[in-house]
């Protein structure tokens, strides 16, 4: 059965294994003998968010269907450096082979989590929302973002249905078009959530004017961001429509274009970007 908000991730799993063909250990088919039976634990080598734990059980136990495996932090949770978040008890040879698969899923998710908790924890205690993009691995996207909502963070869009977005190259290809024909035709009979891109004032004096629901500023310095803001806000319809900034946001900078009054920041280097938390598997007895 699938638990609610963990992403079905059984044939991601499959496949990792598949792809380093834990089947066919040569190393330890020829050392290890069947039955052997060891204790194990993972270690977390710094301090990190950590994610992916129900990958890690899923991954052994497609190895060795009896594994116990002790949980010793909840999703989520901070750790610091040199924690076991989880303790294993099996065969030696699923173990063993395993190991990699295993470390890569927890080191991998948990780096998008801890990314995502950095992000947010910068902002506060400013009123705005941390969000995520579309630029994710191919094929890892509902995992990436099952981490970044982990890391605290929130999903924009998962995929081109969600809702309507257009962005700088819909304007190019409707260049014959105002922003306000746009978003007219973008309107008709829909129901969805529309979010317009923008990437000057003028543009974004338009797409106010027009009404959506969500209105990008993209790659826009500060000083345009709070001009945006007042401007919506002087329409007497203030957090109507929600501002979202994009584009260049990074660590050091987020906190001043949270300040400048926007509800949302899009993040696309919470997946793109991140970098993979240390993790280590030691052997503890049998």
């Amino acid at each position: 059965m699938r638990t609610p908000g963990i992403p079905d991730f059984d044939f991601i799993v499959r496949r990792a294994l598949d792809e380093d063909r834990v089947w066919h250990d040569v190393t330890t088919n020829r050392l290890v003998g069947a039955a052997e039976i060891s204790r194990a634990r993972i270690i977390v080598k710094e301090n990190a968010v950590v994610c992916g734990r129900a990958m890690v059980q899923r991954v052994f136990q497609e190895l060795d269907k009896n594994i116990r495996c002790d949980l010793r932090c909840a999703e989520g949770q901070e750790v610091k450096k040199n924690t076991t978040v989880l303790l294993v008890k099996g065969k030696t040879r699923a173990l063993l082979a395993g190991e990699r698969t295993a470390l890569n899923f927890l080191g991998y998710l948990s780096g998008v989590a801890t990314n995502a908790r950095r992000d947010v924890q910068a902002v506060f205690p400013c009123q705005v929302t941390i969000l995520d993009t579309r630029k994710t691995t191919p094929g890892l996207r509902e995992l990436e973002k099952y981490a970044v909502r982990c890391g605290g963070a929130r999903n924009h869009r998962s995929n081109l249905a969600d809702m309507i977005l257009a962005k700088d190259n819909h304007r190019w290809a409707c260049r014959g078009m105002t922003v306000a024909q746009m978003i007219k035709r973008l309107r008709h009979g829909e129901k969805k959530v529309i979010e317009f891109e923008v990437d000057t004032l003028p543009q974004f004096a338009q797409a106010l004017e027009a009404g959506v629901d969500i209105i990008l500023l993209d790659n826009m310095n500060c000083t345009q961001m709070k001009k945006a803001v007042a401007l919506r806000n002087k329409t007497g319809k203030k957090g109507r429509p929600l501002l979202e900034a994009s584009g260049g946001i990074t660590l050091k900078n987020i906190k001043r274009v949270a300040r400048t009054g926007v509800e949302r920041i899009s993040v696309g280097a919470l997946t793109h970007s991140r970098r993979s938390i240390d993790v280590t598997m030691e052997f503890i007895g049998k």
